[in-house]
């Protein structure tokens, strides 16, 4: 099926997050990795860009967001919890903190969730499924919940994380609890992913249960996110095929599912059954004309579908499956009618990979340089990337070829060497989702966090 080269990608309206340039939720205000801010800097010095603050921070992989002039970073310590850091953005000052127990440990250590900041309230769901709604005022929970235990998932210290191996259903996730909390209206939405719950909407007031799923099957890592269909909104949920760390007896026949669903009362429209990755991570974005896309690491690739109504009913189509593109962290970039992410996973070292809206792949870095579980924005025409490991790029984004305009190694070896996370993911882990307002970049690895300044 030909589409056409360029898409409007509608805005998700989901609550009044302030200021343009603010950055408050998981890949940025429309939750698609873009930035409407301009002046970015199209060359830099040999040195790179200006680093304005550091700081200290724990191990993780769950970025910063941004509002009104503050930050906000989930921080982690196993032995202990989980502690909310709010800091100034202009100087890196901690403002002020609110902290919690949540001790246990898992492979790759640290912190998982990116917080949402809507109105007067930040919200955040931590490594062991515990949700807050914390009040910016007070620095105190206006109400809290556990996503996980909530509705039949035992804690980590009765059944599972660990390890690599098999655990019985219900066993903790051996990855622990990766959600990126979704505000829309007057709700708030996760993916819980427990034995007695696909998906789960809160009164973001409140805390009561508004309306939740059936378990979707296997555990996985994704967040929801909202897709345009025949101008409506979708909520949808992508779910992980046979998962070899969570069951002793995989069905090798199950799939992987995209759901949609009404996201004021979390009733289901259509589903798309044959999605074969394991270890789900990335969300699925709006492609445009009713499209979505879902991308896969593991070497599982990425897949294309329609979603037509047809007597009343939704059915979702399959328009192309790639194992050529994907992504193992994070969804990709749409721009121009051209899809780019980093397809960087256990096996394979693809690089930058840049793909049409057909599935037809127009080119790959591979090593040359190389990215691996990086995080990309789009802005001012341009993508400023880091590579999972310690450089930051500018790149001018084109189908033609790889087009880097300026790169700087701005980061040391900073993750944990030791045991499997050593062996998979080396000795730098940056892959934290980076931030961006007021031309200011905030970059998270396992000890420290940065501002460089990108903008004029």
């Amino acid at each position: 099926m030909k589409l056409s080269g360029m898409f409007l990608i509608a805005s998700i309206v989901v609550c009044n997050f302030g200021f343009a340039d603010d950055w408050p939720q998981f890949l940025g205000p429309d939750r698609n990795s873009t930035s409407a801010e301009s002046d970015l800097l199209r060359s830099w010095p040999e040195s790179g860009p200006e680093v304005m603050w550091k700081v200290a921070v724990g191990k993780g992989y769950g970025g910063p967001v941004i509002k009104d002039g503050q930050v906000y970073l989930l921080d982690r310590d196993d032995e202990v919890g989980e502690t909310l850091r709010c800091f100034n953005l202009d100087d890196g000052e901690e403002l002020w903190s609110y902290a919690y127990e949540a001790a246990g440990s898992v492979m790759f250590p640290g912190s998982r969730g990116v917080p949402t900041i809507d109105g007067d309230y930040v919200f955040t769901c931590g490594h062991n499924g515990d949700l807050h709604c914390i009040d910016l005022k007070t620095h105190k929970p206006a109400w809290k919940a556990n996503v996980w235990t909530d509705f039949g998932g035992k804690p980590p210290s009765d059944g599972g994380g660990r390890r690599f191996g098999a655990s019985e259903p219900g066993g903790f996730p051996i990855w622990a609890i990766t959600q990126n909390p979704l505000v829309y209206g007057d709700l708030l939405i996760v993916a819980s992913q427990a034995p007695e719950a696909g998906v789960v909407a809160y009164d973001k007031r409140t805390g009561d249960v508004k309306w939740k799923t059936p378990s979707l099957g296997y555990v996985g890592y994704v967040s929801p996110n909202i897709v345009k269909i025949d101008g409506n909104d979708h909520l949808v949920m992508v779910t992980p095929s046979t998962n070899p760390f969570q069951r002793s007896s995989p069905d090798e026949n199950k799939r992987g599912k995209f759901i949609g669903f009404d996201p004021l009362t979390g009733e289901q429209l259509w589903e798309y059954d044959n999605w074969n990755c394991h270890i789900s991570v990335a969300p699925a974005i709006d492609a445009g004309e009713n499209h979505v896309l879902v991308v896969g690491g593991y070497e599982l690739g990425a897949t294309m579908v329609k979603i037509e109504k047809t007597d009343g009913k939704y059915f979702a189509t399959e328009v192309f499956t790639t194992e050529e593109f994907g992504d193992q962290t994070k969804p990709p970039i749409l721009h121009n009618g051209y899809f780019y992410a980093q397809y960087g996973t256990n096996n394979r070292r693809d690089g930058l990979v840049c793909m049409n809206m057909d599935g037809e792949i127009m080119w790959k870095t591979k090593r040359d340089p190389g990215f691996n579980k990086g995080s990309m924005i789009l802005v001012d025409g341009l993508i400023l990337a880091t590579d999972g490991e310690k450089s930051l790029f500018l790149i001018e984004p084109d189908p033609a070829g790889f087009k880097a305009l300026a790169s700087a190694e701005l980061l040391g070896e900073g993750g944990d060497s030791s045991g499997i996370a050593g062996r998979i993911g080396g000795r730098t882990q940056n892959w934290a989702p980076i931030a961006l307002s007021d031309g200011k970049l905030l970059i998270r690895d396992h000890s420290q966090m940065i501002c460089v300044k990108v903008a004029k």
